[in-house]
């Protein structure tokens, strides 16, 4: 039986419009690539996430879909999104998990690694795989 087989590409940027330091309101979005590399459908159930900031208190995000969608990649399909967050710190970070199910109904979980917020990056965005 084949496998699925996900990749998911997290691309963070510190949105300096949108933060206010005095307040200790740092905005962050982020980008999110998901690439179904293997040969089976997939679709994307729900979403959960781990987001925490540099004193260590950490937000849980849990819904269906992602952005309203709950999208059906085909192989070699991907679809990209972008959302934002904010923290009550300059640096945090992100991790999670999605839920997906293949095309005869089998759910399978595609982790996401932590990818860092950081409000003093002068790139203002890091590309992590």
């Amino acid at each position: 039986m084949l496998k699925p087989q996900i990749e998911v590409h997290a691309s963070p940027e510190f949105l300096p419009e949108q933060s206010d330091p005095g307040a200790f309101v740092y905005s962050f979005s982020y980008n999110i690539q998901i690439i179904n590399v293997g040969k089976v459908l997939a679709q994307l159930i729900s979403r959960h996430w781990i987001i925490t900031d540099a004193h260590g208190h950490a937000e849980e995000v849990r819904g269906l879909g992602v952005v309203g969608n709950q999208p059906v990649l085909q192989p070699g399909q991907a679809f990209e999104y972008t959302s934002g967050c904010r923290l009550r710190t300059a640096t945090g970070t992100m991790s999670g998990t999605f839920h997906f199910v293949t095309e005869d109904g089998t759910p399978f979980n595609v982790p996401v690694k932590r990818f860092y917020l950081d409000a003093s990056d002068d790139q203002a965005s890091r590309v992590l795989h």
